[in-house]
């Protein structure tokens, strides 16, 4: 169980490879997971299916950067079963506040369809968790996220966790040891969440296919 927690304790344990969760978004308290194996997703290594591509060469979609951030992060807990608590969200409120978490977002005419949201630090994005209220909105944001921390100077993408659904994406697993050593590298890294433009789809397209 983890008692006061607060966002400095939060940003070092990030460094150090840990991370909490609730056991229910009802829960109090929250305790801190370490995984065996951690989920991460090589940013050359993004697979972009051909529905994907397709949906993603319509352009019918606005990607927009941490304007949205507490509606993502409340949209990726309302599920049946989420580990975002309230004393969670108002960490991650925290975060954002001090440019350290990050949102991007996913709109469709005027509608917030889809997003990701996570944590920077140095070149390493921690992904938390991402939602779509529309097919394939939250593997659209994915595609954005990648391009976006490739051209920052980011070298890693957390996800904690893999699920059938990343890796289908490019997702893999490592062993904890190998996290580590990437994690340390990546920490030593200036990466820049913010900074890049947002490429048009086309460009998007075409960087993916040269680099995957």
């Amino acid at each position: 169980m983890v008692q006061g927690l607060n966002a400095d304790l939060l940003l070092l344990a990030y460094a150090r490879g840990i991370f909490p969760m609730a056991s229910t978004g009802e829960a109090a308290d929250l305790h801190w997971i370490a995984p065996e194996s951690r989920g991460i997703i090589p940013l050359d290594g993004f697979h972009v299916s051909r529905s994907l591509a397709r949906q993603i060469r319509r352009g019918r979609h606005e990607i927009r950067i941490d304007t949205a951030f507490e509606a993502v992060v409340r949209a990726c807990g309302e599920r049946p079963e989420t580990w975002i608590n309230a004393p969670l969200f108002a960490l991650y409120r925290t975060l954002f506040r001090r440019g350290f978490a990050h949102s991007l977002e996913v709109w469709q005419d005027g509608r917030l369809t889809g997003g990701v949201f996570g944590i920077a630090l140095g070149g390493a994005f921690f992904g938390e968790s991402m939602f779509s209220h529309a097919p394939n909105a939250s593997k659209i944001a994915l595609a954005y996220l990648v391009e976006r921390l490739k051209v920052g100077g980011f070298s890693l993408l957390d996800t904690q966790f893999l699920t059938p659904h990343l890796a289908s994406l490019g997702g893999i697993e490592i062993p904890r040891a190998e996290y580590r050593a990437r994690l340390a590298t990546a920490l030593e890294r200036k990466g820049d969440f913010t900074g890049p433009e947002t490429p048009a789809p086309q460009s998007i397209l075409q960087r993916m296919t040269q680099t995957s």
